[in-house]
């Protein structure tokens, strides 16, 4: 039986922003908090979010809900980690069972420390697809960017989550002096697991430690080398995302590149970001932003709607990320609480 989705007074049509880009994707994070501490991500000693400060978990599913009946076709899972927040099981579920109803794909983000014990829960309740941030196969290395990962641990979960099902897409953020040199070789082992992978140039979101500069590495680099390593080959397929793709010659492993900064993917965005404490965010690189919590709570799905149609209008046509010797952080905000 098709789930029931709520109901408001609005009748319904395609969200439509101001330069006319169709919105379908809805990112969620669904906690800030996170088990690991990626030095190109968060400070070592982060302050997170007070619990009571966030959405519920209802409020998340009626949220997500509606924007399912407002056309949105695809969810995607994220935090921080979201596998730390108690009971995400049971959102899965209730936004798994949408998918073929409205809803074509749920996916999560994950950093794998939990996944092994969630990969069959995962799979039942409808997740067809996990992305894993993974930035080097090298026990020590991995350890010193996540600040005390375990390598083996992540791996673990990695291999539970193809063994009941589930298609995995590594996430590599390349990072000069640390992962550079390695991210051939994180192709080929992506290649010999039937993993997809996708790079991604390390964006300036929050104060982090160190000078996100020191570390920027352009794609249009990594990618010389991968083609002098590998038979790569344009691959038509899109998400709606930013990435671009290219197959390995012979395999079933696309490589995708997402490039912020040298390759602005701004013009096709269609999606929206949630936060864990209600905010609606149009763009990843601005801060403009409508109270979809505080809408919910005060006017139901009626203020929801009309908040909702408030952030399609202040969407911007492009972000303006770049990074610069010593310059301050795109927004203030780091990308956990955003969602990545």
């Amino acid at each position: 039986m098709a789930p029931v989705l709520p109901q408001s007074s609005r009748v319904d049509a395609p969200m439509t922003d101001s330069w006319g880009r169709v919105i379908r994707y809805l990112r969620i994070s669904v906690t800030d908090r996170c088990d690991l501490r990626c030095r190109y991500c968060m400070a070592e000693a982060m302050t997170f979010l007070p619990r009571s400060a966030l959405l519920s978990l209802e409020e998340i599913a009626i949220i997500a809900e509606r924007f399912i009946a407002r056309g949105v076709t695809k969810i995607r899972l994220t935090g921080g980690e979201p596998l730390v927040r108690r009971d995400v099981g049971e959102l899965v579920k209730r936004l798994g069972a949408h998918v073929g109803h409205g809803l074509d794909e749920l996916t999560l983000t994950t950093n794998a420390t939990r996944l092994a014990g969630h990969a069959g829960a995962l799979i039942a309740a409808g997740v067809r697809r996990v992305n894993v941030s993974l930035d080097s196969l090298d026990p020590a290395r991995f350890r010193y960017i996540t600040r005390h990962g375990d390598l083996a641990q992540v791996l673990g979960g990695i291999a539970a989550a193809a063994t009941a099902g589930l298609r995995v897409k590594i996430n590599t953020v390349a990072l000069a002096g640390l992962n550079e040199e390695e991210i051939p070789a994180i192709l080929g082992w992506c290649a010999a697991q039937g993993h997809d992978l996708s790079l991604i140039e390390t964006m300036p979101l929050g104060a982090i430690d160190e000078d996100r500069a020191d570390r920027f590495v352009p794609l249009t680099r990594v990618f010389e080398r991968l083609a002098a390593n590998f038979d790569l080959v344009r691959d038509a397929h899109r998400t709606g995302g930013p990435a671009r793709y290219w197959r390995i010659a012979g395999t079933d492993t696309r490589l995708g590149l997402i490039s912020p900064l040298t390759a602005n993917f701004c013009d096709g965005c269609n999606r929206v970001r949630l936060t864990t404490e209600g905010k609606l965010y149009a763009c990843l690189g601005h801060d403009d932003q409508v109270d979809l919590k505080a809408a919910l709570r005060s006017g139901g799905l009626t203020a929801l709607d009309v908040a909702i149609d408030q952030a399609l209008r202040i969407k911007p046509r492009r972000h303006d990320f770049r990074i610069d010797q010593g310059a301050a952080p795109a927004v203030a905000r780091h990308m956990s609480v955003t969602g990545g």
